[in-house]
Parts: structure tokens; sequence; C-alpha cells
């Protein structure tokens, strides 16, 4: 764990209970005068605080230094990504936040199954346990669209990875992109994008949607 989250890090004190309190007594066996970072993920800081006292019930902290630590991928990428089953999803949400993806966007398109229903509160808790692992300082945004055409009238330079001739490259000028569902995109949603804005990978494989957004991620972060 590179840092633990507070809502209240950045106080002068800090005092850890229940599941914070566990997982620093219990599994980290930190002991008093022993040194942790925290953040509260809205102000950029990272905050150092040693451990002033330690029981089985408490953890107590005073802090130390506050500084600014900003970890984050050099590019920013929204996906907009057509909804899958949500257990796929929380699957490979955690590498998608690892590498930096800033900002996904659930898009109901034709062929996703509409009784699958996005638990935006059960994936900012897995976001937050994979931030705190990899040390990014900003949550991944969660947004749902009830369409690709809603979706395309708010992020109208969008790209769409599909089958295409033109390959996705690190140089591809994309800060927008969509992935689709199984079975892909119908001609009426690949029909809202100019050629141009049509991309693909360099493979005669067929990718699974959430391969698909690890690639794209992967492809345009890393």
């Amino acid at each position: 764990m590179q840092y633990l989250y507070h809502i209240n890090a950045g106080t002068p004190h800090l005092s850890l209970e229940g599941e914070n309190h566990r997982y620093i007594f219990k599994v980290r066996r930190h002991k008093a005068g022993d040194t942790l970072y925290a953040r509260n993920l809205q102000d950029g800081l990272i905050h150092r605080y040693r451990i002033a006292m330690i029981d089985k019930k408490r953890v107590d902290l005073v802090l130390e230094e506050s500084r600014a630590l900003e970890i984050k991928a050099e590019r920013s990428l929204h996906i907009g990504w057509c909804v899958i089953d949500p257990k796929n999803i929380e699957k490979h949400i955690t590498s998608l936040n690892e590498m930096g993806v800033e900002k996904i966007t659930f898009i109901y398109c034709a062929r996703s199954q509409k009784d699958f229903k996005i638990d935006l509160v059960r994936l900012k808790k897995i976001l937050l346990n994979s931030s705190q692992q990899s040390g990014r300082s900003t949550m991944m945004e969660l947004e749902s669209a009830k369409d690709l055409k809603s979706f395309l009238a708010q992020h109208p330079q969008s790209y769409l990875l599909n089958f295409s001739d033109t390959a996705l490259t690190k140089e591809t000028p994309v800060d927008t992109i969509i992935v689709g569902c199984e079975g892909g995109f119908n001609q009426d949603e690949i029909a809202l994008f100019a050629s141009e804005k049509i991309v693909g990978f360099d493979t005669p494989l067929v990718l699974k949607s959430e391969s698909a957004a690890c690639a794209v991620a992967a492809k345009i972060l890393l």
C-alpha cells in the first residue's frame, strides 16, 4: 500500500478504527513510532504521519509533513465503455485504474444487455483500494450514459474502437475512445463516426470487450 485514504487526511491528528485499524495493526503490523502516509484524494497532497499510539482498537496519528505529490499518467484518457457483465467490469477496472485511465463512462449501447446494472458505489470502493495500492493521487471518475448518441453529444471528438485498417497507436491523438460490448457495434452506431475517427488493433484476433479496454489503455498510456 502506497498510502492510506482518509477523508480527513491533512488534519493535525487522525484516529483510525475499524477496517483501517485492522489493516494497520494486524496486516501491516505497524507499531508506535512508525511512519504512515495518507491522502484525502482532494487536495493533491500526500501527508506524512507518525503513529503516536496503537492498541487493539485504535491508532492515533500525528501529522509531520504535507507536500504536493501528483501521481498520474502523462496523458489523459477517457474510455466510453459499452456496458458488459458487471462482474467482468469489476475484475478489470483495477487494471485500468493502475494504468492511469482518468475516466470511464459506461454506455448502454445497442448490444448491451439492458438488465445489467452498474453499481457505481461498489466500483468506487474497488477503485479506492486500487488507488491506495498503485499510488495514484486522484480517483478515476465514473459516469454513465443512456446510449451512444447522447454520449457523443457531450464528447463529439471521440474515437471508436472497431475493425479498421487505421491502427490505434501511441501517436493517435485520442483523448476519448469508445470500446464496444460483446457483439460490437451495429451499423447505426458505426455510422455516427467519420471514417478517420474509427481505429482498430493491428491483429487478426478478436478481443473480448474487457481485453480491448485494457489494450487501449496500455497502448495509449504506457
